[in-house]
């Protein structure tokens, strides 16, 4: 009888089993669960080890680690000892990032096997903890294939020297069959990629007989990590039956490369693969990527608005390449349509909204999109970073010290946003003050650029020439914003010795030209304008087409110094060219774009009649419009005001006045350089209408006061 019961439930016992193992296999783990509940619940104890290993392993799937500690603490003594029990807890835990326990468990094995070894190696690996891995692997006397690979796991996610040593030593003496192992090999060639030892990586590459796809992929992925994306598409033309993850990868170094030639190649291999691949999101964000950094964001755009589910991945990619193509309204658009698809953003989404907030510069819009920004996101160290240069080109420079002031790491790009928000908002003194804070390793190219861009708008010139001679590497953009600093404050002499020294090829030392040139226009100078301009045609013919920044600010020094008709000239060549000054302004959920003498806004009355009540009012408090600023002949029934009036910024201001008479703060973003005649308005506007106006130009930022003056002193 007792032969016969205990028959029974063993029957029992393995038909639950094979019930439970059957689910877990289909993934659907709840199921595996919910039977056990039923059978095994209020008799756990008498649970075979066969039962707890399926129930813990539903658990570790689940990453339930509230129910696996349950079923832990409950389950006999004698099972608990059991190997296998252990191996599961451990896998339960370490999955569920409870690494004390996992680590209390394997410290109670006193016989321990390579596999325990292994799912420790792999645990420690999991949860960012390799060193770990590497400690327990000197433990170990005789490792297998499996632990070699977490070795070299271990190593990848390390990518030190050190690693790097250990990797190459143990490569040395495992024996050789282990290398007909092609998942070690794999292994083994991403450590060293991520090591940086590209040329050992490609010695066991081609040493080895049976390459498996896996082997490329890794190969792949090197070359494009290093930046070396034509050895990558090299190999690639070796594979005869390429899957999804090699193309995805292919389409990266396309993305690296970046130029027309690729483009063509991107779009063939686009309509060869199977369509297939088009359910992996990745590989599609991946090949809009590509697209997208070879300029061809209208292809880009046509395949995202034809792909019938859009991934989060998918929007990451687009609102980069909005931002990229300085198109920020779309990228807010298409938050908004993520939002709407209930897709919820990720770390990614939130960087590209800030960055396109960043671009159009408007507070008021900049804080009614961060309020929706979870908190856990906003303490993110490289949004923080991101915030801090939003804030700056929205004009708010109280809000990115309170973001600076409150990071907890502070790198390099953390101190280089806040000095260049300081910059921007024509606080040099700050700024350098700042810079000198600054560890001496942490300054870079960007950092300096930075600071000298602060110092250029502030005239801090010997700030500048000290913090250029202490540069220790000068590149061109140093050199630029050096030369942009003398140059605006009238050293041309000194800006030319420098532009001497760094030339080595003609095409080199055109942004310094273009610096110079800008520096001029502050001085009025047409004379030496035009040498200026006559030098670099000369030097640099075959870009003679794309010199329309160089034309404007020529334009604008014509037309400041009273040579109306050379002026006019250079604009009306400006005009075939397409090139047009924009502003735009944010107002009560709505977004103006305007153009000069702009008509298409359904108020465009409302707003031309305040226009004509600013100008009455500039002209009774003694403002006179500089006819040099008109670069056209007046017809009958024009003024110079009616012209100068006309202008982008000047509408942006007024349409904030009808649509908020009593506004205390406007604020508008424009494309271009403010002009003189613009910026001496827009003082006085602000102290007649008692209104703080905020105007970022291509430049910098002006804060006009109701006092009727501006941060920037006249300096700009």
């Amino acid at each position: 009888m007792i032969f016969i019961k205990r028959s029974v439930i063993i029957a029992s016992d393995f038909d639950l089993v094979s019930k439970m193992k059957f689910f877990n296999d289909e993934k659907q783990f709840k199921k595996t669960l919910q039977l056990f509940d039923k059978h095994k619940e209020q008799n756990i104890e008498t649970c075979s080890n066969s039962i707890i290993i399926q129930a813990l392993k539903a658990c570790t799937q689940l990453r339930d680690l509230k129910r696996g500690s349950l079923i832990h603490r409950l389950i006999s003594s004698q099972i608990k000892n059991d190997s296998s029990i252990v191996f599961s807890l451990i896998q339960l835990y370490m999955q569920c990032g409870d690494v004390t326990n996992a680590q209390s468990l394997f410290d109670t094995i006193i016989k321990k096997s390579l596999s325990i070894y292994g799912i420790m190696m792999k645990g420690y690996i999991k949860n960012n903890m390799p060193n770990k891995a590497i400690e327990l692997f000197h433990q170990i006397k005789k490792p297998d294939e499996i632990i070699i690979i977490f070795l070299f796991n271990a190593g990848a996610k390390l990518e030190s020297t050190e690693a790097l040593h250990l990797i190459k030593e143990t490569l040395s003496q495992i024996p050789k069959s282990f290398f007909s192992n092609v998942r070690l090999v794999a292994s083994a060639l991403d450590a060293l990629m991520k090591c940086g030892d590209i040329l050992h990586a490609q010695s066991l590459f081609n040493k080895s007989k049976n390459k498996s796809l896996s082997m490329y992929g890794v190969m792949m992925k090197g070359y494009v990590k290093h930046n070396r994306p034509h050895e990558a598409i090299e190999l690639f033309n070796q594979i005869k039956d390429p899957d999804e993850v090699i193309i995805l990868l292919l389409f990266n170094a396309y993305a690296q490369i970046g130029s027309t030639e690729v483009l063509s190649l991107i779009k063939k291999k686009s309509l060869e693969i199977p369509q297939s691949f088009y359910s992996n999101d990745y590989l599609v964000a991946s090949l809009l990527d590509a697209l997208i950094k070879c300029d061809d964001l209208a292809y880009a755009q046509s395949l995202f608005n034809s792909s019938r589910c859009k991934t989060i991945s998918m929007f990451g990619a687009m609102m980069s390449g909005f931002n990229k193509e300085n198109n920020p309204f779309k990228t807010l658009s298409l938050f908004n349509e993520m939002k709407i698809s209930g897709i919820k953003p990720n770390r990614i989404i939130y960087l590209c909204l800030i960055k396109a907030l960043s671009q159009i510069g408007d507070y008021s819009l900049c804080k009614s999109f961060i309020e929706e920004i979870p908190n856990h996101f906003l303490i993110d160290n490289q949004c923080q970073t991101a915030l801090i240069d939003m804030y700056g080109k929205s004009g708010c420079i109280d809000q990115a010290k309170q973001i600076f002031a409150k990071m907890s790491q502070l790198d390099h790009i953390g101190y280089t946003a806040m000095i260049n928000s300081y910059g921007l908002n024509g606080m040099g003194t700050q700024a350098v003050e700042l810079y000198h804070q600054m560890p001496l390793k942490s300054k870079n190219e960007v950092t300096h650029v930075c600071v000298l861009n602060a110092c250029s708008h502030s005239g801090l010139v010997d700030e500048a020439r000290s913090i250029f001679q202490n540069a220790q590497i000068k590149t061109l953009k140093i050199f630029t914003s050096m030369v942009d600093c003398l140059s605006r404050a009238s050293f041309f002499e000194e800006a030319q010795k420098l532009i001497d020294e760094f030339e080595h090829n003609q095409q080199s030392v055109l942004p310094m030209y273009m610096a110079l040139l800008s520096g001029v226009r502050n001085d009025k100078n047409s004379q030496l304008s035009q040498q200026i301009y006559d030098r670099m045609k000369q030097r640099f013919p075959e870009i003679n087409n794309s010199l329309t920044p160089a034309m404007v600010l020529l334009a604008n020094i014509y037309a400041s110094s009273g040579e109306i008709n050379k002026a006019s000239d250079i604009k009306i060549q400006l005009a075939k060219s397409g090139a047009k000054k924009k502003s735009w302004s944010f107002m009560d959920g709505s977004t103006w774009t305007t153009l000069p003498h702009d008509q298409t806004h359904p108020r465009s009355s409302e707003i031309y009649a305040e226009m004509e009540k600013i100008s009455k009012e500039l002209i009774e408090h003694g403002h006179q419009y500089d006819s040099s600023w008109v670069t056209r002949p007046l017809d009958h029934d024009e003024t110079i005001a009616s012209v100068l009036c006309g202008h982008s910024e000047k509408l942006a201001i007024a349409w904030n006045f009808v649509a908020n008479p009593t506004t205390s703060r406007i604020q508008v973003t424009k494309n271009l350089r403010v002009c003189g005649d613009c910026h001496r308005a827009t003082k006085l506007i602000a102290a007649i209408r008692q209104c703080e106006i905020v105007v970022r130009d291509a430049n910098r930022i002006h804060h006009f006061y109701t006092n009727g003056k501006c941060s920037c002193n006249d300096y700009f």
